[in-house]
Parts: structure tokens; C-alpha cells; sequence
């Protein structure tokens, strides 16, 4: 039986680890061939620690054993030039382009008036404006297919609801959602579908890490996962602290396949109803 992308080609930023990997993986389960794209480097004002190339290596090598095919690049998805050169050689070593994941993203906290204009222009410069430069450097491919295709962001409930500490982060989420559904109007024509998954908390490096435990329980010296998990667990409907990539990459799957076929300019959530508490 066919999987429900079966030869097609998907690109996926920041997929090294975490959600970007499980999108690839998914993707790859069901037939579609993978260009995933990582910056693999440390990126200033981030507190934690960004992907490395062993991880990039790791997501290929399970893509592989799936028996699809993928081409790896490292690029920051700030560098339009290094983008449209790996697209463009990813495309002509798999032939075509039918799904973008639009997924790379980093987080990092402060109190708006104590935000630095670097800690600003590096997470909206990587959350938001690094997703108009996927769809740049992407969309000439998807448009020369003449199949139509499938657009989807990695948004985030805080970009709906907003949370203290994360202005630039509420405020980079936020705008995906104008930019989805402005694509949506320009692209619908070309039958090509533009969404936007909102997670909530997922459990990844960029959750699990210190600074993000003392954001949440700042009344702790040391918190731990534990301690974080109790905080987590009182912000959402469901009694779940987080949810896991594979929840979000099967919604990932579900909007790339013809399943969705008529699925555009919708912001789902993958919340556990954090978005209704």
C-alpha cells in the first residue's frame, strides 16, 4: 500500500533534531524523499546549545532506513543566498518539490523593556523572517512542479495568546500567521495549500534546558524537570505537561497529504487546550 506522500519531495528546516526530525522521519515513513536543511552551529543570544552535524547525520541516517532518499545542507535560514543554492541543488538530485516545512526556530527569554536589540533581531530574524526566506528560495520550485503542493509553518499557541518573557517570540508566531494566509490567497491559484500547526510546549532541547526550567519556576533555585512539569501541567486543558514531536509531526503529515487536499490558511493547534485555559 502506498504512503500517504509516496513520491514526493518534502524540504524540512532545522532538521537535525527534535521537530524537524520528526517531520522528516514521518514524512519519510509514508514515501516522500527529504532536503533537510540545519544550521548546526551555536547562534549567539540562544541559551542553549544549537544542533550539530553528527544530529543532521542521525536524522539522514533515519530517513535511510526508511529507504528514501535525502540530501542534507547546512544553512541558517537568515543566509537567502545559501538557501536558494541548497534548494536548488537538493531539487536537481531529487527531481522536484511538493512539501516545505517550514519548522527551524529557537526561543530564548526577557521582559520586553530589558529585551536586547540582538536577542530581538536573531529570534525574529530566524522565527519569522527565516520562514519568508524558506518560502523565497522554495516556492520557484514548487511553482516550476505545476502540481501544487503543500506549505506548512511551525507556528506556536503563544503566538494566539502571548506569554510574559517571549515578546519577540509571541511576536514572530504571530506574524506566521499573517504571512500563511496572505500565501494562501497568492498560491491558492497555483493549487499550492499554506498552513500553520500551533504547538504547545514540545518536549525538545529548546524546553528542556535551564533557562527555560527557571522561567517557569522562578520561586525554585535549581528547578528541575520535575519542577517544570508541575507548572506545565496547570497551563493546559489535558493533564500533560508537553506534548511530543510525533504529535506534531502527524499533523505535519495529515496538512502535506492529499488527506488535506483542500486544507489552506488554517492554524491548527496541537495544544492540549492550552489556548482555551
Amino acid at each position: 500500500m502506498a504512503g500517504r506522500v509516496e513520491g514526493k519531495v518534502a524540504l524540512v528546516t532545522g532538521a537535525a533534531r527534535g521537530q524537524g526530525r520528526a517531520h522528516a522521519l514521518r514524512l519519510a515513513s509514508e514515501g516522500a524523499d527529504i532536503i533537510a536543511i540545519d544550521n548546526c552551529k551555536d547562534v549567539d543570544t540562544i541559551p542553549y546549545g544549537g544542533a550539530t552535524s553528527d544530529e543532521l547525520n542521525e536524522t539522514a541516517a533515519g530517513v535511510e532506513a526508511s529507504g528514501r532518499r535525502i540530501v542534507t545542507h547546512e544553512v541558517d535560514v537568515r543566509d537567502l543566498a545559501g538557501l536558494e543554492s541548497a534548494v536548488k541543488d537538493a531539487v536537481g538530485r531529487l527531481g522536484r518539490l511538493d512539501i516545505v516545512a517550514a519548522n527551524a526556530g529557537v526561543s530564548s527569554f526577557a521582559a520586553t523593556l530589558d529585551m536586547t536589540e540582538d536577542q530581538w533581531d536573531t529570534l525574529v530574524g530566524i522565527n519569522l523572517t527565516g520562514v519568508w526566506k524558506t518560502c523565497k528560495a522554495a516556492l520557484p520550485h514548487l511553482l516550476d512542479g505545476g502540481v501544487g503542493g503543500s506549505i506548512i509553518f511551525t507556528g506556536s499557541g503563544a503566538g494566539v495568546k502571548g506569554f510574559a518573557n517571549i515578546g519577540h517570540y509571541a511576536a514572530a508566531k504571530s506574524g506566521l500567521l499573517g504571512l500563511m494566509r496572505t500565501l494562501t490567497n497568492e498560491l491558492g491559484p497555483h493549487m499550492i495549500r499554506v498552513n500553520c500547526i500551533l504547538p504547545t510546549t514540545v518536549s525538545t532541547p529548546m524546553i528542556h534546558n535551564d533557562a527555560t526550567y527557571r522561567l517557569f519556576a522562578p520561586g525554585i533555585e535549581h528547578p528541575t524537570r520535575d519542577d517544570f512539569v508541575a507548572v506545565m501541567c496547570g497551563l493546559h486543558a489535558l493533564p500533560i505537561p508537553w506534548v511530543e514531536t510525533s504529535d506534531i509531526a502527524n499533523a505535519l503529515l495529515f496538512l502535506a497529504s492529499d488527506d488535506a487536499r483542500y486544507v489552506t490558511g488554517v492554524a491548527l493547534p496541537v495544544d492540549a487546550g492550552i489556548l482555551v485555559r
